[in-house]
């Protein structure tokens, strides 16, 4: 049993080492280098939810090499990525930039925290307090008689 959770642990991991292909690899380690930071930035457009480094989708791969294309050429990392999101939108990059056009992208998570925090402390302040009601006559004559009782026993 641990063999098998070994084996599935080490396919789950390394599946981002089978993405880039060896063909794809630029011989010049500091291009390559270049290329893997780049690509791990970059959204697949048909995985949605992994980098174009780590998918295996036909247009990942089309990306990558379009990448070290431009590294080949001569671009630098941003010139490389901007031309990339005015091809493709800003939706190609894994973490959008802080602007206006997504100003409510970034702010949602704290707005939701606080409206979150309201909400909780109104309802904690609506819940109703426990209150204690005064013995009438009867029942304090009748708590009385059981104290006297417990202290004589």
């Amino acid at each position: 049993m641990r063999f098998v959770l070994a084996l599935f642990a080490a396919l789950v991991f390394s599946a981002s080492a089978f993405a880039v292909q060896p063909g794809e690899v630029l011989k010049d380690p500091a291009l390559e280098k270049r290329a893997r930071e780049i690509s791990a930035g970059l959204r697949c457009l048909v995985c949605q939810n992994q980098s174009i480094d780590d998918s295996d989708a036909q247009l990942a791969k089309d990306l990558r090499l379009l990448v070290r294309e431009r590294l080949v050429a001569g671009d630098t990392d941003d010139q490389v990525e901007s031309f990339l999101v005015q091809r493709y939108g800003e939706f190609v990059l894994l973490k959008p930039t802080f602007g206006t056009h997504t100003l409510l992208l970034w702010l949602t998570p704290a707005l939701v925290l606080i409206l979150g925090g309201i909400g909780a402390y109104a309802a904690i302040r609506r819940r109703p307090q426990p209150t204690t009601a005064a013995l009438d006559e009867g029942e304090r004559e009748a708590l009385e008689t059981l104290l006297k009782r417990d202290r004589s026993a």
